[in-house]
Parts: C-alpha cells; sequence; structure tokens
C-alpha cells in the first residue's frame, strides 16, 4: 500500500516503496537484458553495457519514441519529470512495455529549490537517495574529465611563462602553444550553484612563487553545463566520445588560433575519466518499470537532454520509450527537435507539453510564485480569468511543437487545487488549437492515474509524422538564430554585442561550420531573454551578448541576456531540511 501524497514526503513515499523494491537483476529480466549486459552497482542500481545491447539488438525494430517537454514554467517546477515517470507508469498500466529514459540531477538543484529530479509523488524512481547523492558516479567523472582539462591547460601556462622555448621542449617534450591568457575558453566546475565563483582570481603567488600557478581571471560554472556533459548527451559511441575529448577548446594562442584537449594531450586521460560514465544507468520507477538515468540536466545552459545512447537502447528494448527534454519548448524541445535528433537520426513519434493551472495563472497574471514562500491566494482559489489569459504560453508551445510535425499531446499535471471549470478551459482552447489534451493525476495516484495520458500518447504514436527540422545546418549562423528567435520565441529580431558579432564571423569562416549545431543559452522562465516577462511576450527583440563554441560537442553556443553558466543559491535552499538518520541511515528531506 503506498503512503498518500498529500500527507507524506515524496522521501517518505520513496522510502516505503523501497521496501519492494524489485532487485535490478529482476529489472534487467523484466526489460529484456542478458546477464552479460547488466552492470550491476548493488542490489537495486546498475549500468547498461549498450555496446552489447546495440550488437544484440541492433536489427531490431525501434519502439514508439516520446518526447516530453513543458510550458514555460515557473521557478518551482512544473513536474515535467513527475510526468515522465507517471507516464511509463500509465503504460504500463495499459499493458504497454515501456521504458523512461530521464537526466541525472545536479546537486545544484538538490540542494537549492528545484530538489531531485526524481519525480514526485506516486510518480517518481528508486532509490531515491542514492539517485539524488551523486549515484554512480557520472556526474564526478565529468568534473574530473573537465577539471582535468583545466588543470593542463593552467599548468601549460606557468610554464610557458617559468622556461625559455629550449627549456621548455627539453622538459615536456612539447613545444611551445604561446596560449593567451586573456584569451582562456574554460573555466572550473563544480556541481553545486555557488555564485560566490561565478567570477574568480586563481594562480596567486604564495610561498612558493611563480611555482604556485599562473595568477589569471577564471571562473566556475556548474557541472552539468560541461562541455563533457554535452557530448555525454550526443555521443553514439566510444570512438565518438573520444574523437570530439580531442577537440574541446580550452583556449586561443596569441594569434587567435584554438588550442584544444588533443593539442595539451589531455585528450586521452579525459576519455578514460569516461570510460563507465558512458553506460547508461538503470533504475526503476515506484511501480516497477525500467528508467535509465543518463546525461545532465539545465536545458537553459547546457543541451539538457537525456543521452542518445540511452534512447537508442530505450527503443531496442520497449514498445514505448519516453525521454526527457528541458524546461519548456522553446528550450528543450527546440534542442531536442533540432540538435539532438539530428545527432541521434532518431525521430519522435509524438511529443508531451506538461502543463499546470498553477502556471498559467501566473502567465495570466496571478503573482509570481517565489521559491521558499507560501503561494499567493489566487493559485488555491478559482480564477479560470488568470488561466484563459494564461494559456496563451501554452499555445506557443503547442504550435512549437507542431511545426516540427510531431502530434502534441497537452498534459495537465492536476493539483488538488485545481477546479474543474479551469480544466474545461484548458481543453476548450488546446483542443481547438488541435492539441490532444489528457488530464493526469500521476502524482496522486500513479500509473492508474496516468491512464488518460497514456491513451492519448498511443493515439498519437499511431498517427504517422512529418518531423522536419526548423532549419538546414548549411544555413549561416546568425541567420540560424534569427529563425529560433522569430519562430519559436516569437522576437520581433535579434540584436548582438560587438563580441558575439566578432566570434559569429570567426566561427562562420571555419571549415567545419556546416557540421556545427545551435545550442541556445536562454532564461527559461520567458519565451524572451528577460525572465519577468510572462504569458507571450510582445514587440521585443532577442539581445546575444556571447558566443561560446564546444569544438567537441560540435556546437555554437548564443548567450542571451543575463543568464550565467553557474546558477545561484538563494536565501531558503533545500539542504537545509536534509539530514541523516543516524539509527537508521536514511536521509531525509530530499524531494
Amino acid at each position: 500500500m503506498m503512503l498518500d501524497p498529500k500527507k507524506h514526503a515524496d522521501w517518505e513515499i520513496a522510502w516505503e516503496a523501497e521496501k519492494n523494491m524489485k532487485t535490478i537483476h529482476h529489472i534487467a529480466e523484466v526489460l529484456g537484458l542478458e546477464k552479460n549486459e547488466l552492470l550491476p552497482y548493488g542490489h537495486y542500481m546498475g549500468k547498461v553495457d549498450f555496446r552489447a545491447v546495440l550488437d544484440r539488438l541492433g536489427d531490431r525494430p525501434n519502439g514508439k519514441y516520446v518526447d516530453v517537454t513543458a510550458i514555460t514554467p515557473t521557478p518551482l517546477g512544473e513536474g515535467k519529470s513527475t510526468t515522465t515517470i507517471g507516464l511509463v507508469q500509465g503504460l504500463g498500466r495499459r499493458g504497454k512495455r515501456s521504458s523512461a529514459a530521464i537526466r541525472q540531477p545536479s546537486g545544484g538543484p538538490t540542494m537549492g529549490v528545484k530538489g531531485s529530479a526524481a519525480g514526485g509523488g506516486l510518480s517518481q524512481c528508486i532509490p531515491l537517495t542514492q539517485y539524488s547523492l551523486g549515484f554512480t558516479g557520472d556526474i564526478n567523472a565529468v568534473m574530473n574529465a573537465h577539471n582535468l582539462a583545466m588543470v593542463a591547460l593552467t599548468s601549460r601556462m606557468q610554464h610557458e611563462r617559468n622556461y625559455n622555448d629550449e627549456k621548455l621542449l627539453s622538459l615536456s617534450k612539447m613545444p611551445r602553444l604561446n596560449i593567451d591568457p586573456a584569451n582562456v575558453n574554460m573555466g572550473w566546475v563544480i556541481d553545486f550553484c555557488c555564485q560566490a565563483l561565478r567570477n574568480v582570481i586563481i594562480g596567486i603567488d604564495g610561498i612558493n612563487g611563480k611555482s604556485d600557478g599562473f595568477m589569471m581571471r577564471s571562473r566556475f560554472d556548474i557541472a552539468v553545463s560541461s562541455e563533457v556533459m554535452a557530448i555525454l548527451a550526443i555521443v553514439k559511441d566510444l570512438a565518438d566520445m573520444r574523437r570530439r575529448m580531442g577537440k574541446i577548446i580550452v583556449a586561443y594562442d596569441r594569434d587567435g588560433k584554438p588550442v584544444t584537449t588533443a593539442d595539451l594531450e589531455v585528450d586521452g586521460a579525459m576519455t578514460a575519466w569516461m570510460m563507465e560514465a558512458i553506460n547508461p544507468n538503470i533504475i526503476q520507477t515506484i511501480e516497477g518499470q525500467p528508467v535509465f538515468v543518463h546525461a545532465g540536466p539545465f536545458a537553459n545552459i547546457a543541451i539538457g537532454q537525456s543521452s542518445v545512447i540511452a534512447d537508442r537502447i530505450g527503443l531496442k528494448l520497449s514498445e514505448y520509450h519516453v525521454t526527457e527534454s528541458g524546461f519548456g519548448a522553446d528550450i528543450g524541445y527546440e534542442k531536442f527537435w533540432n540538435l539532438k535528433c539530428h545527432y541521434s537520426g532518431l525521430t519522435p513519434d509524438a511529443a508531451v507539453i506538461v502543463t499546470t493551472v498553477r502556471a498559467l495563472k501566473s502567465h495570466g497574471g496571478a503573482p509570481l510564485p517565489v521559491p521558499g514562500r507560501p503561494l499567493p491566494s489566487e493559485y488555491s482559489k478559482e480564477h479560470v480569468g488568470f488561466v484563459e489569459k494564461g494559456c496563451c504560453n501554452l499555445l506557443h508551445h503547442i504550435r512549437t511543437v507542431k511545426k516540427s510535425g510531431v502530434s502534441p499531446v497537452v498534459c495537465i499535471n492536476a493539483f488538488v487545487t485545481d477546479t474543474k471549470a479551469e480544466i474545461v478551459k484548458i481543453r476548450e482552447l488546446c483542443e481547438a488549437e488541435g492539441a490532444r489534451v489528457a488530464l493526469s493525476t500521476h502524482w496522486e495516484h500513479g500509473g492508474e492515474g496516468a491512464l488518460e495520458l497514456a491513451e492519448a500518447v498511443v493515439d498519437a504514436c499511431a498517427e504517422k509524422t512529418k518531423f522536419v527540422p526548423l532549419y538546414d545546418w548549411e544555413m549561416p549562423f546568425k541567420e540560424r538564430i534569427e529563425l529560433v528567435a522569430r519562430e519559436i520565441y516569437g522576437a520581433n529580431g535579434v540584436d548582438f554585442s560587438a563580441e558575439a558579432e566578432k566570434k559569429l564571423t570567426s566561427i562562420q569562416k571555419r571549415d567545419d561550420a556546416m557540421k556545427l549545431g545551435l545550442c541556445m543559452v536562454k532564461t527559461h522562465l520567458s519565451l524572451s531573454d528577460d525572465p519577468s516577462r510572462k504569458g507571450v511576450p510582445e514587440d521585443w527583440r532577442l539581445h546575444v551578448r556571447d558566443v561560446l563554441i564546444y569544438g567537441g560537442a560540435g556546437f555554437v553556443v548564443p548567450v542571451a541576456g543575463s543568464i550565467s553558466l553557474m546558477p545561484g543559491t538563494g536565501s531558503n535552499p533545500s539542504f537545509r531540511r536534509v539530514d541523516v538518520d543516524t539509527e537508521t541511515g536514511r536521509v531525509s528531506g530530499i524531494f
């Protein structure tokens, strides 16, 4: 008997569910894995030898492919991971062999505001504590690989300063790279939200003088925004990863030429750190369906997709495979559509757009929810007017999905405070836009509450899609950015800073320009680049202040607005409520 989510916290529900957890060997057997394909991590978690699976099942037809995205969320999130898990549970209740692929939670949001990405209520994956706190070490591997590149770079800069050409060559057996200290491309990474590390000075002389490092301005980004994580998300196999790892641009020389990880001869060691991480992780829903966990979150500052590898094996092993894209369809689905599907060669059969009455009210003029504070009264009372006005944002995302040629299914992720009249209005407007609509109570009732959603997804998958990318990769980058801004965000145009213009001109001249994808960095809290503008903002222009290049992942990364690659920790973070029972060893307070 499951606990009532209205009376118990997610971690309490997880504790209770874990008493009846299936072993990872049982989950693997249900999924159809052979013994040699499962790499157990204890009794309830494991990794999957993806090469063995794809070698064995390469000729098997793929199952149906479903992406879960959302409307523009509030800072509290609208339950996209919860819906992903709920949908898989609902499909299971419908007798479908189903699996999910979700992203590994970052320590930043887990200890910050949003909590873990395990889902919630009766639609979550377990074991919760291990999943939320380090799991099988993938993010640690990403951090180590990334920071090793920075160790290689900064030590090389020190040696190039301290030694003349002859001694440098004698000691290192490597010619001078002539690295420009004013043109370093990378920073360090850590898997927490720490605004104090956004801008730092490193290499200050100490008791060892110039042997203590090269003094320079640097920065920390959150680990999951690392290019190494982006590479993990898109690679097809180990050879692809090894090749891409050597193309990461760490800095530029004094002539403006890229200095790569291969130039520093650190790419092989970086790949070695990632040897275990390339295999997807596997756990289970609290109803026993398999859940692949691979790659990281934050589609506003990264690609924010579950991995291509996890989706490839999920589609071979399941009738319905449900994958997850970060934040709203303007960010997560756009990157799934025009980046991830390009790299994978896969095409979706349906897309689920998660919405909540709460989010629609915020877009319709209700006071904005503030993390850590009680919700304004407008969110617990019926306000059909706020919902109707806020549906403009939801309809915008429906149109975005339809532009890709995929059938949209709107999932109304039900809250206990939602009213019948509010739900009726959402259905009316979405169905008029040509979308299927399903009310889902999976948070409260698990798979039983997601039966309507599962049925709508099965119906949508039965339709033939006409999946088409938004743009051709031969299109110049400025034109691609302007197209995304206009067609996906609703902007009137794009303003580029002088620095962004300069970088785009340089990137466009590269021999491999047509092989590089576009990975936008923009706030997730608005269709615009201003997080305070809700609904569907009008008469605005996107401001691109900088452009990064990820040579290994193959991304051009325009940075819009004031968004940072290192989120901050607020005044009432989640870690204040996380603790350990020293008698049982159980961790409480994770949600």
